[in-house]
């Protein structure tokens, strides 16, 4: 026999969790700062990314540059990467290592999504640069972007990863080893528009992505790829470490970017679900490779980062696909840690407070304008009963969902963000 709750009872229940997280702030409800976030690890992670519940908000943008700022001349985090396109980042790299470029031309060229017109991204490169300024190459800060060279409404060209990748093998073995010349890649790759085509991402028919040209593409990027690990020892001694790794993510990029337009040109139901695991694929790969020069901070969508497997409905049908965190989390294990980010309130989105009943309800009632919620872990903090899942009225903000909660280190709260 089922057992019925009486609402009344769920209010009491939440009520209380609201009461036991107070009385336990001084050890579960702390400050959001760099002593804060490394008491709730159990050491230093190798990757320590923080997520946001939306895109642009400079509430949010500001609180990350505050955070990460502390975890660098605290912690010696030496790499921020956030979800921006990943060749473009090399821009941004370049400025921050060097000095490399204008910065209005550096914030224009160097991100993806129009992000580099955000101030807070803008004040991450300026501070970053200026941390670098005087620094021996070996305690410079370093910039990654994490993302492919793609968005949910199409992808890139696979030309300048290729045509990159091709130019630095050319450059340091014999011709006789390389799979192609850069003509013959040149003429696989056609135009441009055949792979950028904005049609390609409702119909499969209109992508390239499984044409002849494209499968021959991807047996020499394998090719070139393969040859590149090789040769890794030649190639370090012959230029530096930095221009193999550089090199290496140029492969990562042609064979991710080959194989999303080959999922794009898919007419299975499963067509879109596999799209958002292929890129969620490439930030993996992209993030392992930044882990392995050294501690790095990571910034990007909740989504993400979160260890479980995302979700979300495309034209009224659910898809489900694993994220980049849960992927990393897979291969690095406690040297892999996930900050969940939640607001109370967007009221220039129609975002007004939350239910009561809900992951950020129960953070609100707090009082307080900004936190970070440990201890134990987050999940024990809401209490025994599952919050309700929050509806957000803003297709631009995902809310946290209360299954998620358990998986997350910690959850940093802004109460209201202006």
């Amino acid at each position: 026999m089922r057992r019925t709750v009486s609402r009344e009872s769920l209010h009491r229940k939440f009520n209380d969790s609201v009461e036991g997280m107070a009385t336990r702030s001084n050890d579960a409800v702390r400050s959001v700062d760099a002593t804060a976030v490394m008491d709730l690890l159990p050491g230093r992670p190798r990757l320590l990314a923080l997520g946001e519940p939306t895109h642009g908000e400079d509430t949010l943008l500001d609180l990350r540059n505050e955070l990460f700022r502390q975890l660098v001349e605290e912690e010696g985090y030496r790499t921020i990467a956030i979800e921006s396109d990943c060749l473009r980042g090399l821009v941004v790299d370049d400025h921050v290592t060097s000095g490399r470029g204008a910065l209005d031309e550096v914030m224009e060229h160097g991100f993806s999504h129009e992000w580099g017109a955000f101030a807070g991204n803008r004040e991450l490169v300026c501070w970053m640069r200026e941390y670098n300024t005087g620094r021996p190459a070996s305690e410079r800060l370093r910039f990654a972007g994490f993302d492919g060279p793609l968005e949910i409404t199409g992808a890139a060209s696979p030309r300048q990863a290729l045509t990159a990748l091709h130019a630095c093998l050319a450059a340091s073995v014999d011709t006789d080893l390389l799979p192609c010349t850069e003509e013959t890649l040149d003429r696989l790759l056609g135009e441009d528009g055949r792979w950028t085509e904005p049609a390609a991402m409702r119909d499969p028919s209109r992508s390239v992505g499984r044409s002849a040209e494209a499968d021959q593409l991807r047996l020499l990027a394998d090719g070139l790829v393969a040859l590149l690990d090789a040769r890794g020892p030649q190639l370090i001694g012959a230029n530096s470490r930095e221009a193999w790794e550089r090199a290496r993510l140029y492969g990562r990029t042609a064979t991710g970017l080959l194989r999303y337009h080959h999922a794009m040109a898919d007419p299975s139901p499963g067509r879109m679900a596999l799209l958002l695991g292929v890129r969620d694929l490439i930030m993996a790969e992209n993030l392992l490779a930044v882990a392995e020069r050294g501690p790095a901070l990571v910034h990007a969508h909740n989504t993400h980062l979160q260890r479980n497997r995302s979700e979300m409905r495309m034209g009224g049908l659910p898809v489900e696909w694993w994220s980049a965190g849960a992927l990393v989390d897979a291969r690095l294990g406690a040297e892999y840690a996930f900050l969940a980010t939640a607001v109370g309130t967007l009221r220039h989105r129609d975002v007004g407070t939350p239910p009561a009943d809900t992951v950020e309800g129960l953070l609100y009632a707090l009082g307080r304008d900004r936190c970070l919620v440990g201890g134990p872990g987050p999940a024990g903090l809401l209490g025994s009963g599952r919050p309700a899942p929050r509806v957000s009225p803003w297709f631009g903000y995902i809310p946290l969902d209360p299954a998620h909660v358990e998986k997350a280190d910690g959850i940093v709260f802004v109460k209201d963000v202006p």
